[in-house]
């Protein structure tokens, strides 16, 4: 597996052709049959994050942007081409974490693509394509702050910014008693604390705290963690579908695969996440082992 640099840009020119025909919904209708039968009907609607810049935003002109919309786009456009039928119109959803097995379940989308770790749990009501991109936990941090450059720097007593329910946070808490936990409602707001210099460092997926460091280019870098010369943790992004349809999830897999081979999925991440980490790698579409270690 290939390891990809990283930065954050969104390159509106390649966003605005991967979005073409795209709408935003509050609530779709096409969800109820499965993705399959979605695509070949000419309308899909598809669920990611609205809130978060360099993975699923929606922007002021209400289009999308984002790796997670980019990706999504690909799939279904490129199971179209494979079964001979058009580019469905896409509809998207706003898919919150706490929300994204019921909308599946209940067949409100036809797929997910909102930063969604594949787990065993999560494994047992939806199916996975993918994964589609394996990151790592880490730490965002002022630019300035030359406290912090490894995760044991925190124990000194830092604050580590927490969102509410976060476990990232309290993995780190776990390892480290010392560091202070401050909680928010949300990444933006632990975000605008550490800007304000509220809280020493906010962690979560890197992919994510890259986004945000784009958003606020110059004003933040991001500090990768390891424990016991290994990452932290390690988070397998997958593409939620509805639980058994394997031809669906088979479908979503070889995509994913073209992906890789036509080099869309390293200019997906250029685009959006640029080059300057080493965070995100290419997944292995299909292979689940890893829920069994």
């Amino acid at each position: 597996m290939t390891t990809k640099r990283t930065s954050v840009r969104i390159a509106a020119a390649v966003t605005a052709a991967a979005l073409s025909g795209m709408t935003l919904t509050a609530c779709g209708s096409s969800g109820g049959d499965g993705l399959l039968a979605s695509i070949e009907s000419g309308s899909v609607n598809l669920g990611t994050k609205f809130d978060q810049p360099g993975l699923g935003l929606r922007n002021p002109d209400n289009t999308m942007s984002g790796l997670d919309v980019d990706v999504a786009t690909y799939v279904v456009n490129s199971i179209a081409d494979d079964k001979g039928w058009e580019h469905p119109e896409i509809e998207w959803r706003e898919t919150p974490s706490a929300q994204r097995e019921t909308l599946i379940q209940n067949g409100e989308v036809d797929l997910i693509a909102a930063t969604y770790s594949i787990n065993a749990g999560r494994s047992e009501t939806v199916n996975f394509g993918g994964p589609y991109l394996l990151t790592h936990q880490a730490l965002l941090v002022r630019a300035a702050d030359e406290r912090i450059s490894t995760l044991d720097d925190l124990a000194g007593g830092l604050i580590l910014c927490s969102v509410s329910g976060s476990t990232p946070a309290q993995k780190v808490k776990d390892v480290l008693p010392g560091v202070q936990l401050q909680e928010y409602d949300t990444y933006s707001s632990c975000v605008e604390a550490l800007n304000q210099g509220n809280v020493d460092a906010m962690t979560t997926d890197a992919t994510i705290l890259f986004g945000y460091s784009q958003q606020y280019e110059g004003d933040f870098r991001v500090v990768e963690m390891e424990k016991d010369g290994k990452p932290f943790t390690n988070e397998y992004y997958g593409i939620g579908l509805k639980k058994d349809d394997q031809e669906a999830t088979d479908a979503v897999n070889a995509a994913l695969e073209r992906m890789y081979a036509d080099g869309s999925f390293q200019r997906f991440l250029t685009d959006n996440l640029g080059q300057d980490s080493v965070v995100v790698e290419e997944g292995t579409p299909g292979d689940l082992s890893f829920l069994n270690s």
